[in-house]
């Protein structure tokens, strides 16, 4: 899943394709670089980052939505919290809602998603963007992002979602401690995919990454880290990984596959 984001304040690349051409031309490399799924974000959801309007988000993703569309069949996800937009994007051609609240940011999140019938990302998040990161806190991350996700599935599937349309998302970095909480998420995966649905997995550029490698290192030089969490997410049986840098994790993912297909019985 190739990330584009469509803001002026994104961590990851400090709003280099917040203009329409720019985000178009970018959704053309990705997909040209082998991206299976675009993601398209209107709304940054870094730590401490200001809400955005629904027109406003929709000014930004439909009109991109429609483009990219208009020239390619790849299935297309949208990052938003709100139900207007995921209406508006799907309506647009988009096929998939990518929802960091886990359809919980408005009241009629669910009947929405149940009434659209696309795909939908549930991912875990602990508090809202604003604020996530101030003081997370757990007994047993795994456990307990585990036993969310879960509850939220059942009660996507009890408002009408079908479980064949439902991906679900452990939200490395949303609510957690860079150390303490997203290493042993990442050791745990296997507890998600488990649950038995698709795992979506987003590790790319994050913090995290730079604090392993001793400290302040810029989103724009985690490329190593994030190669590293596709991989182990890859090991774990994610279904998808999100990224940024898709040629290179394309490579690594096939070098990792045609090892690991060269060391089964003919």
């Amino acid at each position: 899943m190739g990330v584009v984001n469509v803001t002026p304040d994104s961590f990851s690349d400090g709003g280099r394709f917040a203009g329409f051409d720019a985000a178009l031309a970018q959704a053309r490399k990705l997909i040209a670089e082998g991206a299976d799924i675009l993601d398209l974000g209107g709304e940054s959801t870094r730590p401490g980052a200001a809400p955005v309007s629904e027109a406003d988000e929709i000014g930004r993703v439909v009109p991109l939505v429609r483009a990219i569309r208009a020239e390619s069949a790849i299935p297309i996800s949208v990052d938003s919290m709100k139900p207007a937009v995921a209406r508006a994007v799907v309506e647009a051609g988009a096929t998939m809602w990518n929802d960091v609240t886990a359809l919980r940011h408005a009241p009629n999140s669910l009947a929405v998603a149940a009434e659209l019938g696309c795909e939908v990302v549930l991912m875990h998040m602990q508090g809202e963007p604003a604020t996530m990161q101030a003081e997370p806190h757990y007994g047993d991350v795994v456990e307990e992002v585990a036993a969310f996700l879960a509850r939220r599935a059942a009660e996507a599937m009890a408002a009408g979602v079908e479980q064949a349309r439902i991906w679900l998302d452990p939200g490395v970095g949303f609510g957690k401690h860079m150390i303490r909480h997203n290493l042993p998420l990442l050791a745990g995966l296997a507890r998600v995919t488990a649950l038995g649905f698709p795992v979506l997995l987003g590790v790319s550029r994050k913090s995290f990454i730079g604090a392993v490698d001793g400290g302040h290192v810029p989103a724009d030089q985690r490329l190593g880290g994030s190669i590293a969490g596709a991989l182990w997410g890859a090991e774990a049986g994610v279904a998808a990984v999100r990224v940024h840098d898709v040629r290179e994790t394309v490579q690594a993912l096939a070098v990792w596959r045609a090892i690991a297909q060269a060391g089964r019985p003919a």
